[in-house]
């Protein structure tokens, strides 16, 4: 699939000083006529968020986002959240609703790290094929999810694509909802496990021949039965390859506080 640049509608008042972004159309921001917004009371995304998938954080400083989607089993997140907080960093994990249903606990320890949580949509299908109204159906059922799982924490308003397969009209659908379409720089494709091909070498190049200011880098938790997490093994060396490159891993919450902490 095609990237459409994101960096067409990013700049708004809220990124200020950030350098090389055009502002987003107004138009392209507001709900359209008839649709149902996110009723939660949470932070919702600025207007620099929406209208398009975001695949790298608007600003020209040498940061990067480290994230992890959740779908299948368990495997890895104890590793994965350990080495994040040894390194003091953070991450955003976008578990699928059937994952907060089966492992509310694994959730629930995100959450307790201080994680952000987005939305992976309820069961992992390709949006591409859905109505608007089953597309409303998968985020807000995904949404319940979560929320019953992790307690007290608000879910953000990011929603990561399944198959990271958009269309203009998927996205228009999920930002009516209230959420800004979160897609990535890389995908390490440590998901696809030593029985696709990968391996803990394999992943960390990914990561690491796609930094570039802004970067988001994609990996997974969970083995899909095999017990085996490559993207565990691989996150302390591509930490250690953004710090010997001079990269800041930063929050994506940033995003909903403009330029706080990005400049």
């Amino acid at each position: 699939m095609e990237r459409r640049s994101a960096l067409a509608g990013l700049l708004c008042a809220g990124f200020a000083g950030l350098t090389g972004l055009a502002p987003s159309s107004p138009a392209a921001a507001a709900p359209a006529p008839g649709r149902t917004a996110r009723a939660a009371a949470g932070p919702r995304p600025p207007a620099s968020l929406l209208g398009d998938e975001i695949r790298r954080l608007p600003t020209s400083r040498k940061v990067l986002a480290l994230t992890f989607n959740a779908a299948w089993d368990v495997d890895g997140i104890d590793t994965v959240l350990a080495e994040l907080r040894r390194r003091k960093l953070p991450a955003t994990f976008f578990p699928t609703g059937t994952f907060a249903e089966a492992h509310p606990a694994a959730v629930r320890s995100i959450a307790d790290a201080g994680h952000g949580l987005g939305n992976h949509s309820y069961s992992h299908p390709y949006f591409d094929d859905l109505s608007t109204t089953e597309r409303a159906e998968e985020v807000r059922g995904a949404d319940a999810a979560i929320r019953a799982a992790s307690g007290t924490t608000e879910p953000l308003p990011f929603f990561r694509f399944p198959y990271s397969s958009t269309t203009p009209e998927s996205i228009t659908d999920v930002n009516d909802l209230g959420y800004a379409a979160i897609e990535f720089s890389a995908d390490t494709n440590g998901y696809l496990g030593p029985q696709g091909g990968m391996s803990v070498d394999k992943a960390v190049k990914r990561a690491v021949d796609a930094f570039v200011p802004g970067a988001i880098i994609q990996m997974h938790v969970g083995s899909n039965g095999s017990g085996v997490v490559l993207d565990a093994e691989a996150l302390p060396l591509i930490v250690d390859a953004a710090l010997a490159e001079g990269y800041e891993v930063i929050d994506l919450r940033q995003f909903l506080e403009g330029a706080a902490g990005v400049r």
